[in-house]
């Protein structure tokens, strides 16, 4: 068993990056496999009743952040791009209002090929969105029926179309590993995604996640070792076709990573508002992590009565090398040794032990500089992480923890 040193009390000389999140619950169809806290629209939206909500949401949470600048925003779900171009105006200018921004503040929002009408798009270009991320998945009209996806390949390419005309900075969510996909039809994805032009693409594995209609009946997917060959083959046409691979499931162009996903990956700080959206906020001696309430109307009762925070408390100091590492060490370049100091307020030595267990074991590589992890650490992340586990932790709960992070990836 590693022991990991476990300081009583942190101290942050200076306070991480701040972005904001902002999540819109709703979807036109809950998708089989997806576990995010997503609820399928029945009846009429009420975006300007969520929008009034997620002002008053804001406005509760400023003074934790009075003074910080935000460098990042995102809008995700859900499936933001439901909200009319109007919604999304009237937000962005509140934000601009209540906070202080960054003058090339990275705006994404989170869009599906389903909701595509060219006008909409132009107006949320015009509003303020300058980075979309859209919901494609796969290219394969068999796949996409099998994903339970509203959308078919023709509203696809049809939505990339729209999006180019508008939009800069773009980025192509994508799966792996899907119910009964062969390699070629993997590398045809992968193909159709590197004919698109954008600067950005996440691949992801299919996994069958509690809560979900695919694990209380599950699709035939690729064995472990079939699915490892996509992503091996995908890493290198990607990289062929030069986009880097800097994160566990997201490539980009050179400059055109998404820097709101990278301050989570840092261990940056993030206010997270709307229905069950997660906040991390850093303070000279403490970290605070927050959930708002799930659904929508506990959301919107309790923001009612003077807060939508469900749950809240300060990590505890002996967490925080495995909270660090589980963001960190997902950066295929990893991280500054001294990151570490100045993201969790502790000094290195309280991760020495599992450190050194995990070079000895060939998982991460370092100097006097950075921390990294191997080809092998990247392959067996879930290994990698569970060495920083402090003791008497849920082993398990490193895998379940780390399936969660990827939900911000996008």
């Amino acid at each position: 068993m590693i022991r990991i040193a476990q300081p009583d009390s942190i101290h942050l000389t200076a306070l991480p990056p701040l972005a904001l999140y902002v999540h819109m619950p709703w979807c036109v169809k809950k998708c089989p496999y997806c576990d995010f806290n997503s609820h399928e629209l029945k009846g009429s939206l009420a975006d300007a009743e969520y929008a009034d909500a997620l002002i008053r949401d804001l406005e509760t949470a400023l003074p934790s952040i009075w003074g910080r600048r935000v460098y990042s925003i995102f809008f995700g779900g859900g499936t933001p791009s439901l909200f009319p171009a109007a919604t999304m105006d009237r937000l962005l200018a509140a934000f601009r209002a209540r906070l202080s921004m960054e003058p090339d503040c990275e705006v994404t929002m989170e869009a599906n090929p389903g909701t595509f009408e060219a006008e909409k798009f132009r107006d949320y270009a015009a509003a303020g969105i300058n980075r979309l991320s859209i919901g494609i998945q796969s290219f394969n009209p068999r796949h996409l029926k099998a994903l339970g996806r509203i959308h078919d390949d023709t509203e696809a390419w049809r939505a990339i179309e729209i999006a180019s005309k508008h939009f800069a900075n773009i980025n192509l969510d994508l799966m792996y590993g899907l119910p009964e996909q062969t390699p070629a039809e993997s590398e045809a994805d992968c193909a159709a995604a590197l004919g698109c032009g954008t600067s950005h693409l996440s691949f992801y594995s299919l996994t069958l996640e509690p809560n979900t209609v695919f694990y209380r009946y599950p699709p035939s997917l690729p064995d472990e070792d079939a699915a490892a060959n996509m992503q091996d083959a995908i890493e290198a046409r990607l990289g062929a076709g030069g986009f880097t691979h800097y994160e566990t499931s997201a490539y980009a162009r050179t400059g055109r990573e998404c820097r709101h996903n990278l301050n989570y990956w840092r261990f940056g700080d993030y206010l997270g508002i709307g229905a069950g959206a997660h906040t991390k906020l850093s303070f000279p001696d403490r970290i605070t992590r927050q959930v708002r309430f799930k659904q929508p109307k506990s959301y919107f009762d309790n923001l009612d009565k003077g807060s939508a925070i469900s749950e809240q408390h300060d990590v505890a100091p002996r967490d925080l090398p495995f909270e660090f590492m589980m963001n960190a060490l997902r950066l295929t370049d990893g991280f500054p040794v001294a990151m570490f100091a100045e993201r969790t307020g502790l000094p290195i030595t309280a991760a020495a032990k599992a450190l050194d267990a995990a070079e000895e074991k060939g998982l991460i590589e370092r100097d006097h500089e950075r921390i990294r992890p191997t080809e092998r650490g990247q392959h067996f992340l879930n290994d990698l992480l569970q060495l920083f586990l402090p003791d008497g932790a849920d082993h398990n709960s490193g895998e379940n923890t780390l399936g969660k992070t990827i939900t911000f990836q996008k």
